[in-house]
């Protein structure tokens, strides 16, 4: 059995998601309940649990607020974070650029199912708070052009400069980052998600399954169909559709 505490302000959520994750799944048990920064931190210090469910806006201030604390002592616990947030545009793109599950008010079950299998996933190994650091980092600025973003794998949290990202390319339901100075790494996210957090850094999706970073564009080749040479030598063929467009991109790089 998994254990898990519930932080929201909201007594009528906490009630909503209890009852649909006793719905969908009997491996998740909420052990829990606090309502405020204060209350949550003296629960999570007594409890320990394995996962905590974390509202954003709580009544004496932010589910940051709790993570910053956590932070002071991560020795304390190894809880995976999942967060609850209204539609805010400017959370969930820090949410996704550090790696961190994130649930959006009102839940919708399907969404909700998605979480609890990556809980059933996560839970159990080694837990890094590196990401949490970059979330921190990320949320704390003025600005929401994130310099840097969390891969999460099998075997852990990566962290990477995005300038430092080559190319990326679809594997199916799967997205493969080809990284300066490092291995390949595959991620269980897809392709469109990654082109919609990377194409205002300058990354330009050019084919069905390739995205790349038009910093390491070094050749675009006309014949064959057209196709462009990446600075680490691969060749990447370019969609018909997306060919205009590249053209127009390189003249204004």
């Amino acid at each position: 059995m998994i254990t898990a505490v519930l932080i929201d302000d909201d007594k009528h959520l906490r009630t909503g998601l209890k009852a649909l994750l006793e719905r969908y799944t009997n491996e998740i048990n909420i052990i829990g309940e606090a309502e405020s920064v204060k209350t949550g931190v003296t629960i999570l210090e007594k409890l320990q649990p394995q996962v905590l469910f974390l509202d954003i806006h709580l009544s004496d201030g932010t589910g940051f607020d709790i993570l910053e604390q956590l932070a002071k002592t991560r020795g304390k616990t190894n809880a995976h974070i999942v967060f609850i947030t209204a539609h805010e545009q400017y959370a969930v793109k820090a949410f996704k650029f550090s790696a961190l599950d994130f649930i959006l008010k009102p839940v919708d079950p399907e969404e909700l199912q998605n979480t609890i299998a990556k809980i059933k996933a996560v839970v159990g190994k080694n837990s890094s708070f590196e990401h949490i650091d970059l979330l921190l980092e990320n949320i704390r600025k003025k600005v929401d052009n994130f310099k840097r973003i969390a891969l999460s794998t099998s075997d852990g949290i990566h962290l990477f400069d995005v300038s430092d990202i080559i190319r990326c390319e679809a594997k199916v339901n799967y997205t493969e980052f080809f990284i300066k100075n490092h291995k390949p790494l595959l991620i269980s996210r897809t392709l469109k998600e990654y082109e919609e957090m990377l194409t205002e850094h300058g990354f330009e999706r050019i084919h069905q399954s390739h995205l790349i970073n038009l910093s390491y564009l070094k050749s675009y080749i006309k014949s064959d169909g057209g196709y462009v040479v990446m600075a680490d030598n691969t060749s990447i063929p370019i969609a018909q559709s997306k060919r205009e467009r590249l053209q127009e991109l390189i003249k204004n790089f």
